[in-house]
């Protein structure tokens, strides 16, 4: 069973999707006008596990992340430098989906405001059709947020905090609503629309596009949690009054990244892009390092955090390195009594691992089991050259690079051939259950099971194929 904080509500929540065995996601994405920073890059790392123990654990799962790439902060961009609008979002998106290449973030869908017009203003005729928006005078179009009475709750926030961040103009009918539409001004980018020239607001174009490639209703919604208010607040209004249902089942939100205990910010110029992050620490460490804290913790960047890193990383890979020379040297001997018990506590911290990321996908606990495997294969598998129990931190190390992706270049070199791997564990199963350690033998094939392996038992032999 996994469990999920649910920023709606405020509380751990089992996880029970929309459709079997898929989870469908979808993560607010950049907004183009400026370098992606470490800030980002937390979050699209944080949910990069997520899918990634998500998968681990049987789960088909789809990705969305969206680009903006129009803006009220990509049109002030041209206008200051004197480029056109497209020259910058060109430029800055290069940026981001190389980041993401870099920091090995896989998604499905990324879909671009600018291509998704047609459906945006047909979401927004709907909430006008339904009594939910209405067109001002200008052209611009506002979702009427008295017109959905929960407005508030997934923020927490009351009437009087309702505060948008825009301009307050008298064309609205409340000063919080929120613009859906926005009318034409001479110098900016435009498309037609039933209300005249204009381009859509920022809220309704996730709406629109996550309900365009995950459907009506799906499972989790997330991002940074500075968007909770207004940007998730007002995407849920929007979206449930048009669809007249629950839109998002688990509201999923990362928590803050700080520069030496401050808020990064333009003023105080301790913003960091991320692809210089990348660059100086390399991936691994930085991954390694956004993993470190569990998501819904704040984390603060310093040089000697991401030295601290860098070095708990190089651990694991040297546990590793002791690894591969003990498989590689293969089975000399049945496991004595101290073997079978090394054996046990590895198989025990896999499953403290399991339960860690099951918690609200808690990697810092789950990597403390990890290090604590480290611990054992330095102090007591080296020193007996352990072959099942390397073999059984092999395995441990896999599923933690699956989840995390730091250790990629130290599984090629481990093995050519998973299969072979397997192979090995499975022969090792097979002597226990010979030796009628059964329960040893029944953790081996739970461990597997967990990490997508099957195992099929006959009389004769034992046959395995991945789920």
């Amino acid at each position: 069973m996994i469990k999920i904080f649910n920023t709606m509500g405020k509380k751990l929540e089992e996880l029970q999707t929309v459709e079997p065995n898929t989870v469908k996601m979808y993560v607010c994405g950049p907004t183009v006008y400026d370098y992606v920073h470490i800030g980002h890059g937390r979050t699209f790392v944080a949910f990069d596990a997520m899918v990634r123990y998500l998968k681990l654990r049987g789960y088909n799962v789809i990705r969305v992340q969206n680009i903006t790439d129009i803006d009220d902060k990509i049109i002030k961009k041209a206008q200051d430098t004197g480029k056109d609008w497209t020259e910058i979002v060109d430029f800055y998106l290069k940026d981001y989906i190389d980041a993401m290449g870099q920091l090995k973030v896989e998604i499905d869908q990324h879909p671009r405001v600018s291509t998704h017009i047609k459906e945006i203003t047909e979401f927004i005729q709907g909430l006008i059709n339904k009594g939910h928006a209405y067109v001002a005078p200008s052209g611009s179009v506002y979702f009427d947020v008295d017109t959905f009475p929960s407005y508030g709750l997934l923020s927490g926030t009351k009437k009087e905090e309702w505060n948008q961040g825009e301009e307050f103009m008298k064309e609205k009918r409340h000063p919080y609503d929120f613009a859906l539409w926005k009318a034409w001004k001479p110098g900016e980018p435009y498309w037609e629309s039933p209300w005249g020239k204009g381009r859509p607001g920022w809220h309704i174009e996730c709406s629109t596009m996550s309900t365009r490639y995950l459907g009506e209703q799906f499972d989790i919604h997330g991002g940074g949690v500075d968007l909770v208010f207004p940007h998730h607040e007002n995407e849920r209004a929007q979206s449930e009054a048009l669809l007249g249902k629950t839109w998002v089942k688990y509201w999923v939100h990362v928590s803050y990244l700080t520069i030496n205990k401050e808020k990064m910010s333009k003023s105080l110029k301790n913003i960091i892009p991320l692809n210089e992050a990348i660059k100086k620490w390399g991936t691994n460490t930085l991954r390694y390092w956004f993993l470190t804290a569990k998501y819904r913790n704040t984390i603060d960047f310093s040089e000697d955090s991401l030295s601290q890193a860098s070095t708990s990383l190089r651990r694991l890979k040297d546990a590793m390195g002791v690894l591969r020379g003990i498989i590689k040297a293969g089975p000399k001997y049945y496991s004595n009594d101290e073997q079978v018990k090394t054996q046990r506590k590895i198989i025990s911290l896999i499953q403290k691992f399991h339960e860690a990321l099951s918690e609200d996908f808690d990697t810092a606990t789950a990597l403390s089991y990890i290090h604590e495997i480290a611990t054992i294969v330095f102090n007591e598998i080296q020193t007996s050259e352990d072959f099942m129990g390397a073999m059984l931190a092999l395995d441990a190390f896999r599923q933690f690079n699956y989840v995390y992706g730091v250790m990629d270049e130290e599984f090629n070199l481990a093995y050519d051939n998973l299969n072979k791997v397997i192979d090995a564990v499975v022969e090792v199963r097979n002597i226990l259950r010979a030796k009628k350690m059964y329960d040893l033998s029944d953790q081996i094939r739970d461990v597997l099971s967990k990490a997508g392996i099957k195992l099929l038992d006959s009389k004769d032999k034992t046959t395995w194929r991945f789920e």
